[in-house]
Parts: C-alpha cells; structure tokens; sequence
C-alpha cells in the first residue's frame, strides 16, 4: 500500500478553523500526531473534523475506536450536523471483552495474548482499507492491555512504525488516565497538543489548545482558546500584534461637536485608544456614540461590543438622544455585538473584534465596558497584557479605539477595578458636579499623547438632541478629588436649547 506525496512531513489541513494558523499549515503528513485531554476536552470532536476533510479532499479515512462505539460516533455526527459517509469506521473489540463466545479464553486469559491479538486487528483493518488519515482512539486502551510502561512503549512505537511504512497520517488519542506513559508517548510522537477544559466558579466551561510539540516547524506556542459548538471546534489563535500591520492615515477623527474637538485638541487621531473613564450614568456611551455616529456620517464603518447593554435597550437609548443608529445597523455599516463575559474567551474577543476590522473595515471601535471585559478574564493578572496586544493591533490598523471604564461609586472618592491609563493614548475624565442646586455634568482631558489639548474643564451635557459641550468653566474647586464644586456664575452654564437655564 502507497501513497504518493509531493513532500514527506508536508503539511495538511487539519479541518479545524484556527488550528492551521496554530500548527504553520497543518498536521505533518505520514506522521503520528499525538492529541491528549481529559474526557469532554473534544478529541473525538477534532479527530473527526481531521478525517471529514480528508473526504472531502477525496482521500481515504480510518476511524479506529477503542473507547466508542460506531453508534456514538454516528450520534455526535449528528449533533454537529455531520455526515460520516465516506469515513470507515472499525469498532475493535479487545478479544477479553467480547461476548463472542469463539473469543474467550476458557484456559488462561494471557495479557500477552490480548494486547496482541488487539493489535493485530488493528492492523489488518489498516491493510484492508488503505487509509490516508487514521485516527486512533484511545490509546488508553493499549495502555491498559500493556499493564507496563515498556511493553505500552513498545507497542505504540510499533503502531507508529507501522503507520510510518505505509504512508498514513494519524491521531492518536489519549485521555492521560497515566502520567508517567504520556510523557513517553511525548517522546516518540512527531507532535503533541493538549486540550484542556477549565470550570470557572460562574458560567460556562472555558476550553483551550496547547502545542507541546511538532517537530521541524515553527508552530504558535502558548495557550490559545477554543470552543465546542454545532460545527465542531473552532480554536482562536492568541493574537500577535507584532504580525499585523497596514497604512493608514493618522488624521484626527471628529465628533462634529466642536467645543468636544476642541477640548481634544483636534479630535481622535486614528490609529490611538482614548480611554473614558467615570462613574455610571455620567454619559460615557453617549460620548462614544457620538463619535461612532460621526464615522458613520462619513461613511465609516464602525462596531459596538456591549458587555453591560442589551442591543434593543441601546438602540432606544440611542434614538432618545438624537443618535438614531438603527438605519446603519440594518444597512450593515454599524456592527453592535453583545457579548455575555459568562460565556466568552479571551481569544474569541479578539476574533470577534479582527474579523470586524479586516473582513467588514471598522474604522471605529468601542468596547463598552472594560469592566465587563474583566469579567470575562479567567486571570485578571494578564487582563493588561492582553489588552496591550489588543489595543497595539487596533492603532497599527488605524482604528479610533474608544475604551469606556466605570468607577467605582458615583460621587466622592472613586476607583477603577484597572488601570488601563498608561495604555491608552487619551484619557477623559468625566464627573458630576453640583451648581445652583442641580446636577451636572463636567468633562475634562487628562492625557493626550498625539497632541495638545485643553486643560480646561467644560460642562457636559445630554438631552434629546445628542450631546453639548459648553464653553471652558473656571471656579472648580476638587474636580480631581471626584466632588467638583463650581463656585462661578450660572451665566456660564449651558442653557436648554430653548435659551433657558439648565
């Protein structure tokens, strides 16, 4: 049996989206592949993924199952929406565990004889169909039989050999019930990824992929998150910003409020992050609106992650201030995604937001809030060095990223769960303050690193018709404490639209 390939060890689609990018192109060809995890982490999942594309590619496909059976593996098929015609399916039945009354041993039941004749089943089955893909499942099984770790060596290394001869590409499957034995199937295996399933105290299990090892190629390293959904699994390569760069042009982006760009100097350079930080309810969306419904006003596609707003409530918001977006959601050119931090991964985040950069051409993005985004860390203490490489792809594509953050509190001394300052370009503040008997709102900017900008405060105001910057104020007195006093005249105020005061 032979099978004729361009380039040995070449690499081949492993039908699994993300997977490629993960492993430099693919699985090596004629190469033994070893996939190991604890029961429910997906191997079976990804193992059938792998031989659904080699039918497709109009190659032949083996399905070994130790540990399943032909009417399981049919039954997951089912649920993912799959077809298995085209992919041979053995069910090899150690001879020890068949009813088949011409198996049993009535004499001695010999563990040599078992393993063996397991074994040999295994590779008569290969012979008879002359596979391109093998996928084995479970080596645990072999394991078993072996009851030692230099005879399981032995006969995984011959298994491998055998698979070698006749030009098969295989995945192996192990469900790591031995320590010790992975580490030596880590030794003779051209590759080795490890599927892990992690339970938060809340929420949905989060699932990641590893490349231990893959000879001869230059593979993405590290953790990188994946997911089980009707379709199979998808993984999400962890994002480098280092390998995404473009031209763009670095003018400031306007708001078409002009006491707002003039406070900001001359609006939001592309390609920088400004970050809006307050207590809740003071108008930080509003001001992020605002700039989206600028961008959309050019014809600037641009896209929404809501972690604290459902879609229908952000819409009704927005058409009660004047920022009726619901026409550009519809035409497409407004992308909003609500995100439940209970149920998504890091590495999903980040593909949500580049397929909306690179495939739909978002030149605004707002992540409204950081605060959900930190709920949906499973560890907060690299939430910065994940948002660090978020943030450097977003400026090396020329995006306007407006990060929103809520404080703790709402008046008087207030914190932010994070520190994101120091990553952000700009940084604008907003408070509440107290004049002639009434709440206001007063917005000032802290940091800018593109260019100058005012260091005054403005106020700040939202009402049916969108939102109002006033002129600079003078007389504040503990703005930057969190409890602004304005001492000056109400003359300086901003009136209702009407000319009345506010």
């Amino acid at each position: 049996m032979t099978h004729e390939h361009p380039l040995d060890a070449a690499a081949i689609p492993t039908g699994v989206p993300g997977l490629d990018l993960i492993l430099n192109g693919g699985y090596a060809s004629n190469r033994a592949h070893l996939i190991e995890g604890r029961p429910g982490c997906g191997k079976t999942t990804l193992g059938l993924q792998f031989l659904l594309d080699g039918v497709t590619a109009g190659e032949r496909c083996l399905y070994i199952t130790l540990s399943e059976s032909k009417r399981e593996l049919l039954s997951v098929a089912e649920r993912h929406g799959w077809s298995l015609d085209g992919i041979e399916i053995y069910e090899l039945v150690p001879p020890e565990l068949s009813l088949d009354p011409k198996q049993l041993q009535t004499l001695v039941h010999s563990s040599d004889l078992e393993l063996g004749e397991t074994v040999r089943m295994a590779l008569e089955e290969i012979e008879r169909v002359k596979p391109s893909r093998v996928v084995f499942d479970s080596l645990s099984e072999i394991r078993l039989l072996s009851q030692g770790s230099l005879r399981y060596r032995r006969q995984v290394l011959a298994l491998k050999s055998f698979f070698l001869l006749n030009n098969a590409t295989v995945l192996m499957l192990d469900d790591l019930t031995s320590e010790q034995d992975d580490l030596n199937l880590h030794s003779i295996s051209h590759a080795v990824i490890r599927l892990e399933q992690l339970a938060p105290v809340y929420g949905a299990e989060k699932r990641r992929l590893r490349v231990i090892k893959m000879r001869g190629t230059d593979f993405r390293g590290g953790y990188h998150d994946m997911v089980i959904r009707r379709g199979g699994v998808h993984v999400f390569p962890r994002l480098i910003a280092a390998e995404h760069h473009r031209d763009f042009d670095t003018g400031a982006a306007t708001s078409g409020i002009a006491e707002l760009d003039t406070l900001l100097g001359d609006g939001l350079h592309r390609g920088t992050s400004t970050l809006i930080v307050g207590p809740s309810g003071v108008g930080k969306s509003s001001l992020a609106l605002a700039y989206v419904q600028a961008a959309l006003g050019r014809g600037e596609p641009s896209l929404i992650i809501s972690f604290d707003e459902t879609k229908r409530i952000f819409l009704k918001r927005a058409a009660s201030i004047g920022m009726d977006v619901a026409a550009s959601v519809e035409a497409g050119t407004l992308q909003i995604e609500q995100v439940d931090p209970a149920y998504l991964s890091p590495g999903e985040f980040s593909s949500l937001i580049r397929k909306s950069v690179e495939a739909a051409g978002a030149r605004v993005v707002v992540i409204d809030s950081l605060t959900g985004y930190l709920n949906a860390m499973p560890e907060e203490e690299f939430v910065a060095l994940q948002m660090h490489e978020l943030l450097t792809y977003l400026n090396q594509q020329g995006v306007v990223t407006i990060l929103i953050l809520a404080q703790h509190g709402m008046v008087g001394q207030m914190a932010t769960p994070i520190d994101m300052t120091y990553l952000s370009d700009a940084v604008v503040l907003m408070r509440f303050f107290e004049a002639q008997g009434r709440i206001r709102r007063a917005i000032s900017v802290i940091k800018k690193r593109t260019g100058l900008h005012e260091d005054t405060i403005r106020e700040y105001r939202i009402d049916s018709a969108g939102v109002r910057v006033g002129e600079p104020l003078t007389n504040f007195r503990g703005v930057l404490t969190g409890v602004p006093t304005y001492d000056g005249a109400e003359a300086s105020l901003l009136k209702d639209r009407d000319g009345h005061a506010g």
